[in-house]
């Protein structure tokens, strides 16, 4: 068996291809749109991919079934109760999917959405205990998928997670050893407690994984319902479009130099500019109106808590990284990217009357600030889970992802200072505030890791 696990951080997801080397025989498990890796290693080995299979429509990235079937002439395989605009297979469960020696066994397990499965690998068809299972968004490393996204269109999240209860307690009845493979890791909003292992055991998860303990159906649906990360708002628009007969990834029809005359135009007209240099360089100077969205991290998710799907997008990357802004940007669904800013530090210098500069202030100058008569508003976008932990007395809280709809929640007769953890969301956050016309917004330099450092007492 060639067994292999794809870990892609920034979206926080895995993605697996599983192959039987004495028959070539292959299937990819939950890809990611630009697929090229999968088809590289495949043929490396001497496997040839037939089969794509997703273990439910995520709401997080657009899935490369697509563009695999388009590539490879691969079927789409999903759970029974997937409705698709495509030709779809549907697996059922208990099906079994031979590769060779090596075997795939379909375990329905709703509950995150209504269709979503998990896969048992066999190494060998005769095995008696699996390999390991591939869980999906239902069974994560230290937590379980979340039943209140709108990607189960049409059901609630009671009783979604009713569902979820049955299908987690079904995989608790697997075989102590047998390795857990999930769809994603720490960092993804599709819960809320992910550790950042990317594998473990039943037997381990049952031990320590809060949602795995015994308890009644009604108590696991409030624990699993309480305290989940703000969803981005791009998350309804993927799950529809996963669903949908879309266009395939094309990075370079979107890759279009320009210039700063129609990049201006283009603003102009309505385009949204997603500047991703460092919080540093934006602060420096960038076009005014644009949007900070740092690329060295979680970039496609913090651009879909604040760019609306289907805006024209316009690009300022840092050199030489305009390929992997829209390659990324193109893996959530965002694929109206319309061109880039040529040579953005010659170009700013070209129009220093569209420069701006942001404000960004120190521990010590928002101390001094907030003991002044008229003291600044404090928001805090940080998740729930993250606020509980600590938080500025005083602050006002709302998180990233909501932030778009809740901008007349901020006050705007007094500055703004924006803070997160360590100042990469502050600095997208402020520049949403700017963008919308607020022009006394600062964010605070190091987020409240730095506030904490300088406050935590020192040692005798």
């Amino acid at each position: 068996m060639k067994f292999i696990q794809y870990y892609l951080e920034c979206l926080s997801h895995a993605s697996y291809l599983i192959g039987d080397e004495t028959t070539g025989r292959a299937v990819i498990v939950d890809p990611r749109r630009d697929i090229s890796e999968y088809v590289a290693d495949a043929e490396a080995h001497g496997l040839r991919i037939e089969g794509v299979i997703n273990t439910h429509f995520h709401a997080d990235f657009i899935a490369g079934h697509l563009e695999m079937a388009a590539r490879t002439g691969a079927w789409i395989g999903y759970g029974s109760k997937a409705e698709a605009e495509y030709p779809i297979r549907r697996l059922a469960d208990g099906e079994r999917i031979e590769l060779g020696d090596v075997v795939l066994e379909i375990m329905e397990t709703p509950g995150h959405t209504p269709e979503s499965i998990s896969i048992l690998v066999y190494e060998h068809a005769d095995d008696a205990v699996p390999y390991g299972v591939l869980t999906g968004d239902t069974l994560f490393i230290g937590d379980v998928g979340r039943p209140d996204l709108l990607a189960s269109l049409g059901k609630t999240a009671d009783e979604l997670g009713r569902m979820l209860y049955r299908s987690v307690r079904r995989l608790m009845e697997l075989p102590d050893e047998v390795r857990v493979f999930p769809a994603h890791g720490a960092g993804s909003a599709c819960g809320k407690n992910l550790s950042a292992e990317l594998q473990s055991t039943i037997g381990k998860q049952r031990r320590t994984n809060y949602a795995c303990a015994p308890m009644s159906e009604d108590e696991f649906v409030a624990l699993v319902t309480e305290g989940q990360p703000s969803a981005p708002g791009y998350f309804v628009y993927d799950a529809v479009l996963n669903r949908k007969n879309h266009d395939l990834l094309d990075v370079d029809a979107h890759a279009r130099p320009l210039g700063i005359e129609e990049f201006l135009a283009r603003r102009d007209a309505g385009a949204v500019i997603v500047d991703a240099r460092s919080e540093e360089d934006f602060a420096r100077g960038h076009l005014r109106g644009s949007l900070n969205v740092p690329v060295d991290g979680r970039f496609a998710e913090r651009a879909g808590m604040v760019v609306e799907p289907g805006s024209e997008i316009i690009v300022v990357a840092p050199q030489n990284r305009e390929l992997e802004v829209i390659t990324r940007l193109g893996r959530i669904g965002f694929d109206t990217v319309t061109g880039y800013l040529r040579r953005p530090e010659a170009a700013l210098r070209a129009v220093p009357g569209e420069v701006a500069q942001a404000e960004r202030v120190t521990v010590e100058e928002l101390r001094q600030a907030l003991a002044d008569a008229e003291p600044p508003v404090l928001l805090d976008v940080r998740n729930v889970g993250e606020v509980a932990l600590g938080a500025i007395e005083g602050a006002l809280t709302i998180p990233l992802a909501e932030l778009p709809r809740r901008l007349d929640e901020v006050p705007a007769d007094r500055p703004v200072v924006v803070y997160c953890a360590s100042g990469s969301r502050s600095s997208t956050a402020a520049s949403l505030l700017r963008r919308a016309g607020r022009e006394r917004v600062s964010d605070l330099i190091g987020g409240y890791q730095a506030w904490q450092d300088a406050h935590a007492p020192t040692a005798a």
